[in-house]
């Protein structure tokens, strides 16, 4: 599959103007199937934690920094992977009175020197989500424990509730949620409203939702009477 397009080209082979392409790419940005770069339409690969950065990035950051200010002195924390998780993580580089648990080896990379305490849990390395995954994941998360976690989905809908894209990596969140005492979603809104296989565990076990202003109106009903919602 070709993964990088120009403009022109896409103009030349659908019959339609430039400005027509230009018009449809910006939609197909905003929904984040795709990236722009100087006049070419890049595929974006949703495992790719750099890629997704760069998505609603001015949304993710504000929400990193709220999450930022929950973690408190002495604290020992887990941090799940994915792009406002990443961005937490960078946001806590600097403390020295925490410690941060961690499946993904892009965090653990962006924490290297930090004077924070840094747990990496073994297993099976997924490489292109940079997220260790599988029993031996599991069988380390027995041997720790954390007062909070943060935690990054890819879908939500009021039927289905929190799911995700990846077996292996639902299944070792599952493990997080039934061991921590506090569990935050930490996401931007464009998460709401799609559907994935596989799912996370009873709304019970999520405490916190933070997420932005832009949030459908159907999502904050059904998630303000189950969760503390914190919208940013």
């Amino acid at each position: 599959m070709k993964k990088k397009v120009s403009v022109l080209e896409l103009s030349e082979a659908l019959g339609v103007t430039v400005v027509t392409i230009r018009r449809d790419l910006n939609e197909l940005e905003d929904g984040n199937y795709l990236k722009r770069e100087h006049g070419y339409a890049i595929v974006v690969d949703e495992d790719d934690i750099e890629s997704r950065m760069l998505s609603n990035f001015s949304s993710k950051q504000a929400l990193a920094e709220f999450a930022a200010g929950l973690v408190e002195k002495n604290e020992c924390i887990f941090i799940e992977g994915g792009s406002t998780n990443a961005l937490l993580a960078r946001l806590l580089t600097k403390r020295d009175d925490i410690t941060i648990i961690t499946m993904s080896t892009y965090i653990s990379n962006l924490l290297k020197d930090s004077p924070c305490n840094v747990i990496l849990l073994g297993g099976m390395l997924q490489k292109h989500s940079e997220a260790m995954v599988g029993p031996i994941t599991r069988a380390s998360l027995q041997l720790v424990h954390f007062s909070k976690a943060f935690i990054g989905i890819d879908g939500y809908t009021p039927e289905t509730g929190f799911t995700g894209r990846d077996m292996m990596r639902t299944d070792t969140l599952n493990c997080v949620l039934q061991k921590s005492p506090y569990n935050i979603i930490l996401t931007d809104s464009s998460k709401f409203g799609r559907i994935f296989p596989n799912a996370l565990s009873p709304m019970e076990l999520i405490h916190q939702v933070i997420t932005d202003h832009e949030l459908p109106a159907i999502h904050k009903d059904a998630l303000s009477t189950k969760v503390e919602l914190t919208l940013i």
